[in-house]
């Protein structure tokens, strides 16, 4: 058995000191200060003096190694023993080999496939318990809010869509109803028989508005605003 080490580092690649300033601020803010968490890059240390992890390129596998703690591209925090696999070098090696190919650098994603994520099903794999929840909390937060804001617009559109329907309706319902009493011929117009049945009086606002024609919008589709939600800029590959 082998220990399985995760390595955490504070990302500060983006290239502004000012930046990578207020990032350090934030981690020490939400991670040290109040435990909830903050903007890091991991990797998973096993058999050897290299870390694993996972991260953009255009082309070939996002998986990658390095030697353990030295990423130049982020600041080294801390390191995790997370527990101790049974599995050999060469069954890990094995699932090195298949998640190379599963984890393509163009399918990275901030919120929904970042380093840590990849770092969660490796450690699964490898028997060992899971990355603490602060590692990676922000990510998991700002996919959770996309999902609700996704989830949010379609409702409205649906909902959109139930009213322009339902004011057609009552339109044509309005309009059959004017026509009936507008008829000569009809026993309740006032040209009719019945001239005196009370049955249906239309009153001003009602000629009015079917005088006008005004007809309930034929649109199903709801504005809400810029629908896209632009996520942060992705992490560089080394």
């Amino acid at each position: 058995m082998t220990e399985v080490i995760l390595h955490v580092y504070d990302v500060t690649n983006s290239g502004s000191d000012n930046t990578n300033n207020a990032i350090l601020q934030i981690n020490r803010i939400f991670k040290d200060g109040i435990g909830v968490g903050g903007i890091f890059h991991s990797a998973v240390q096993v058999y050897g003096e290299d870390e694993w992890s996972f991260g953009f390129c255009e082309q070939g596998s996002g998986v990658f190694c390095c030697p353990a703690k030295k990423n130049p591209m982020y600041t080294y925090r801390e390191c995790i023993v997370l527990g101790k696999t049974n599995l050999s070098k060469s069954k890990v090696n094995q699932i090195l080999r298949e998640l190379s190919r599963e984890w393509p650098g163009n399918c990275y994603d901030l919120l929904s496939k970042n380093c840590n994520h990849f770092c969660n099903e490796f450690c699964e794999l490898l028997g060992v318990p899971k990355l603490p929840g602060w590692v990676n909390r922000f990510a998991n937060a700002g996919d959770t809010a996309v999902d609700i804001a996704e989830t949010t617009a379609m409702r409205f559109r649906q909902a959109k869509t139930e009213i322009v329907t339902a004011s057609k309706v009552a339109y044509r319902f309005l309009a059959g109803i004017s026509s009936n009493n507008t008829n000569p011929g009809s026993p309740d117009s006032p040209g009719g028989t019945n001239r005196n049945n009370p049955r249906f009086q239309q009153p001003a606002w009602f000629k009015n508005l079917v005088s006008a024609g005004a007809k309930p919008s034929t649109s199903t589709t709801l504005e809400i605003g810029d629908n896209q939600v632009q996520k942060p800029q992705q992490e560089r590959r080394l």
